[in-house]
């Protein structure tokens, strides 16, 4: 299958890029400048230059490709207005790329979150949430999906809130970034709240999957440790950087404060038997004694 995909040299898109090309799939990446097109062809990868925010270059990336997979996203969480504008951005290319694939039943794969559900681990059968931040996200995944109904193959798969890769990436990298700076490990209110997580090099791997056999219209976890408790997480950071370690207020944590302070564990129990996705490789907790100090 000849892929595009968006978001391709980034943590988890590089790891999807490489996993789709070990199994014999042709990829073109969306490749903004010059470094992220010579990332892109190291790898192995075509290159179709421009941003997300070109409707016209994604329209040609997906009527050219047998399948889609979306990743792209800003990630710059410093205020409500750049998260507003990121998820804005992500709506717009969305529906590019769904229109461009109506009626032809192939494969379109989005990227969302794990929902928190209070009191227990969430499933793969619970809505997405409809309020807070990056609520957008979450309309945006919905309306894929609702393309099952027009002739695309759409999936989401919903990602935790730490992908981590050598002790870096998600919100566990937040943190560890957030402790550089401050000269302290913190995290909010008593820590017990816990993180669902997985390692990309096992994301990618669903990605996969969910490209080459989910049925439309499905939702997916990519959940390998249900939850672990930030303090947990935040006690590893410490020890690797030789800081304390202590609670912080959620405003020290800007606008994901209360998202970072909420319980949101998380299963994928559904997936591994519905797909045959088993994670292989450390759990955050190992992976995060790669920080370096």
């Amino acid at each position: 299958m000849h892929v595009f995909i968006t978001g391709g040299t980034g943590l988890i898109g590089s790891a999807v890029v490489a996993e789709l090309l070990s199994h014999g799939h042709t990829v073109t990446a969306l490749a903004r400048n010059e470094a992220s097109s010579a990332k892109a062809e190291a790898a192995g990868a075509q290159v179709l230059r421009g941003q997300i925010t070109d409707l016209d270059v994604l329209r040609a990336g997906a009527e050219q490709a047998d399948g889609v997979i979306h990743l792209a996203f800003s990630n710059d969480f410093s205020s409500r207005e750049a998260i507003t504008r990121a998820v804005t951005e992500e709506a717009a290319a969305l529906t590019t790329l769904g229109d461009a694939l109506i009626g032809t039943d192939k494969p379109l794969v989005v990227v969302s979150g794990t929902p928190n559900t209070p009191g227990r681990a969430s499933t793969e059968n619970d809505p997405l949430p409809t309020d807070g931040p990056t609520a957008g996200r979450s309309r945006s995944a919905a309306r894929v999906l609702g393309l099952a109904a027009q002739g695309v193959r759409s999936s989401a798969v919903r990602l935790p809130r730490t992908v981590h890769h050598q002790g870096t990436g998600g919100f566990a990298g937040i943190l560890t970034e957030a402790a550089r700076r401050t000269g302290v490990a913190g995290y909010p209110g008593d820590g017990s709240q816990r993180w669902p997580a997985v390692h990309a090099l096992d994301a990618a791997v669903l990605f996969r999957l969910a490209l080459e056999k989910a049925p439309a219209g499905t939702s997916w976890h990519a959940v390998a440790d249900e939850g672990d408790a930030v303090a947990d997480i935040a006690a590893v950071i410490g020890r690797r950087l030789g800081l304390p370690v202590t609670s912080l207020p959620e405003e020290a944590f800007g606008p994901l404060g209360p998202v970072f302070a909420t319980d949101q564990p998380s299963s994928g129990a559904r997936t591994r038997t519905a797909l045959g996705w088993e994670p292989t490789r450390p759990s955050l907790l190992q992976d995060l004694e790669n920080i370096q100090a």
